[in-house]
């Protein structure tokens, strides 16, 4: 555990340096973050101008669910987000030989690549919404809604990087699996918003096989008192572990497939 920590901490330190060196392009991005993120807001606030409620749902019920779901994706997308590199382009180039001549788990070696600080503007942007919307809500915070919210929010994680790392390791039998990864990535756009507006496919969709209705809508309903303890915070974790386990089992079998890019 020493040993991964260090080289992680190696790893993140280099990236710093670099990313000092860079200040702009890394303010940029996350201008750039913060910017898409307004203007989803802008768009829902037009929405919610011309009509009181959507299926039940108020706006701010709708900006809480909304602001819940950034915090997972962002913490995915602050400390995993070179899969979306490893599916575009590592395969091809051969990356992965160096990964498997050293001591060390490859997909942890993937992993600690980048560190992507664009991640804090979905963050930003997530925690905003939740206080701002919960206030207005009126909700309650208590140790039980604190311990809550974290099981939640860990579980989300875990689901979106799933999906990321299932996509991802689909480049070990394509090469490229770069369009993967965003097709799958993309319908976490749906979690922003209660499932209930959907139709019942999407619904399923989102429930029962690309679970991101767990990082965003359940959890959040059940801190709206709108679903119960066990199907927002327990059962989203519980999809959770098991989504990140299949999928780190996918990428051992891809790993096991994997062909040098001279052959």
């Amino acid at each position: 555990m020493k040993r991964y920590l260090y080289v992680y901490k190696c790893f993140l330190k280099q990236y710093l340096k670099t990313l000092m060196e860079y200040r702009e392009d890394f303010l940029f991005g996350l201008f750039g973050f913060l910017l898409i993120q307004a203007t989803s807001l802008i768009f829902i606030n037009l929405i919610f101008n011309n009509i009181p409620a959507l299926k039940g749902w108020t706006l701010n019920e709708i900006l809480f669910i909304y602001g819940f779901s950034q915090i997972p994706r962002g913490i995915d997308h602050i400390f995993t987000d070179y899969l979306w590199m490893f599916s575009g382009g590592s395969i091809v180039k051969g990356e992965v030989d160096r990964y498997l001549l050293r001591p060390l788990n490859p997909l942890f070696q993937v992993i600690a690549n980048r560190f992507q600080p664009d991640g804090f503007g979905e963050l930003i942007i997530g925690f905003i919404l939740v206080i701002y919307s919960g206030m207005k809500l009126g909700l309650t915070v208590n140790f039980i809604m604190i311990i809550a919210f974290i099981i939640a929010v860990i579980g989300g994680v875990f689901i979106y990087t799933g999906v990321k790392l299932i996509t991802a390791s689909m480049a070990f039998w394509i090469k490229n699996s770069f369009q993967c990864v965003r097709m799958g990535y993309e319908l976490g756009g749906f979690a922003k918003y209660p499932v209930s507006i959907y139709p019942g496919g999407i619904r399923g969709i989102l429930t029962f096989i690309v679970p991101f209705a767990f990082t965003g809508y359940y959890p959040a309903a059940y801190m709206l008192n709108k679903e119960s303890f066990f199907k927002g915070i327990i059962l989203t974790f519980i999809v959770g572990v098991i989504f990140i386990c299949v999928a780190y089992c996918v990428w051992l079998k891809g790993l096991s497939a994997y062909e040098s890019s001279g052959n």
